[in-house]
């Protein structure tokens, strides 16, 4: 099998799916008084967004013409899960024996000012249009490298040097169009801007660089993320290597091996229910010091090829990072089979945040992967300068494939001092609120009935002098 037929990782082989409260009944006379004193109902509940259907595995391989200096480049894009392209590069030289091989994945979020002053983020995930012009194997004064262009002005570029026995990561360089209308409405600024991160990580020569787990750079008002790196620069003999170098991440965490489906049907779609998740803490800091807080137990629902399954994220062997912005705010956790779960939080009118997005990525026990986003979502609702507290289970319903069950909750993504939570919004409050006017109602109509009552009585009482007389 050669290497443009091999099957993708984390793709199916074979096309198959991806799958009143009532009000008591007053009489006709104290209905009035509770329509005008109580609150409309609230509206219906959305409808969950259509779940995306995902693309089977399909490699598509393109053979460009020679470049000087860098012989022929073959590319392979296998379309992912959800906007989630997976890139691989292999690269030849004049003689085509392979010089550069990579395959890895990646996304972008980047935060902007606007025409009116507030901040905007955008997230950066269509890789489909990708070309790969400027890539070269490398020559004396020249080293390796690897460059992308997609959308509409992005480009990508990492650098390689070697040095001994040793070759490394040199520097990655992100250019975007921030003139661009459909991606940066109303943006403040205009025109080419660029982020160059230095990352100088060293690799054996003769290794290829393994990192599944997803790794983040952030510099200035951009956020890269990547996962499921493979890479090797400096191939020798033309033949890319078995010998892994692996990152700090993949070598600390262990990956769940894919189970093999059988034939034999699932006994039942009915999840077993777990015991409660452990309570885990987690921090994002910044040049200021802790921006966002975050201490809750984690249970995931999911419903996948109409079986549905429950997980209970353990805090011990996750990890987390983030960022923090006047506007907005971002956790990202993600552990050996999470490749991330993100609670994007929001600030509206000024004065409240709330839980604004949630996306999630992830190996499920079969080896296909799970992808669901929502950026509509309104849950954990605080005043700006609090934070939000919830002791009792709560539901966050992303999709109807996907909820989280919360426990124990308290979150402050904002105006955090001294690393310490600010007084919390209980939960509870809301429930009370909810009360208080069917209270108020109810109180109004009690009141009501006695005056009526003591009216008919007093009338009755009048009738019955007139008759003595």
């Amino acid at each position: 099998m050669t290497r443009a037929e091999a099957p993708c990782p984390g793709v199916c082989s074979t096309c198959g799916r991806w799958s009143a409260l009532l009000l008591p009944g007053f009489q006709q006379a104290f209905s009035l008084v509770l329509l005008l004193l109580l609150p409309p109902p609230p509206p219906p509940p959305l409808p969950p967004r259509r779940r995306r259907r995902l693309l089977c595995g399909i490699m598509v391989c393109f053979r460009f013409s020679p470049v000087p200096g860098s012989g022929l480049v073959l590319l392979c894009l296998v379309l992912g899960a959800v906007s989630s392209y997976a890139l691989e590069l292999n690269l030849t030289d004049s003689g085509k024996a392979t010089c550069l091989y990579a395959k890895w994945q990646m996304n972008f979020t980047i935060r902007y000012e606007t025409t009116s002053k507030s901040y905007k983020t955008v997230t950066v995930s269509d890789l489909s249009t990708a070309t790969y012009n400027g890539s070269a194997c490398g020559e004396d004064q020249n080293g390796p490298k690897i460059a992308v262009q997609f959308g509409s002005g992005f480009s990508w570029v990492v650098n390689f040097t070697k040095e001994g026995s040793t070759y490394s990561i040199d520097g990655i360089s992100f250019s975007y169009n921030i003139s661009d209308n459909t991606t940066f409405p109303d943006a403040k600024d205009k025109g080419i801007l660029t982020v160059y991160d230095p990352v100088r990580f060293r690799i054996p020569l003769n290794n290829i660089f393994r990192c599944n787990s997803l790794s983040t750079l952030e510099k200035d008002d951009v956020v890269q993320y990547y996962w499921d790196v493979h890479v090797q620069a400096f191939v020798q003999n033309g033949t890319v290597s078995t010998k892994e170098f692996l990152c700090e991440k993949d070598r600390t965490s262990t990956t769940v091996a894919p189970i093999t489906p059988t034939t034999t049907p699932a006994p039942t779609t009915t999840p077993i229910p777990k015991e409660k998740p452990e309570v885990g803490s987690y921090s994002v800091n910044n040049s200021n010091g802790t921006c966002l807080l975050a201490t809750m137990g984690l249970q995931l629902n999911i419903t996948h090829e109409k079986v549905a399954s429950i997980i209970n994220i353990n805090p011990n062997t996750t990890d987390f990072t983030g960022n923090c912005h006047p506007q907005s705010a971002l956790l990202r956790l993600n552990s050996s089979n999470i490749k991330f779960l993100d609670f994007v939080f929001a600030v509206k009118n000024e004065n409240r945040f709330y839980l604004k997005e949630v996306n999630i990525s992830m190996y499920l026990v079969n080896g296909s992967v799970f992808s669901i986003a929502n950026n509509n979502l309104s849950y954990w609702d605080a005043p700006l300068g609090s934070s939000y507290m919830c002791n009792k289970e709560q539901t966050v319903s992303v999709s109807g494939a996907f909820q989280i069950n919360t426990f124990d909750l308290r979150v402050q993504p904002f105006n955090v001092m001294e690393g310490k939570y600010s007084t919390a919004q209980d939960c509870s409050a809301d429930d009370d609120n909810f009360l208080v006017p069917i209270a108020v109602g109810a109180a109004l109509a009690g009141v009501l009935i006695l005056v009526l009552l003591a009216y008919f009585i007093g009338l009755k009482r009048h009738h019955a002098g007139y008759e003595q007389f």
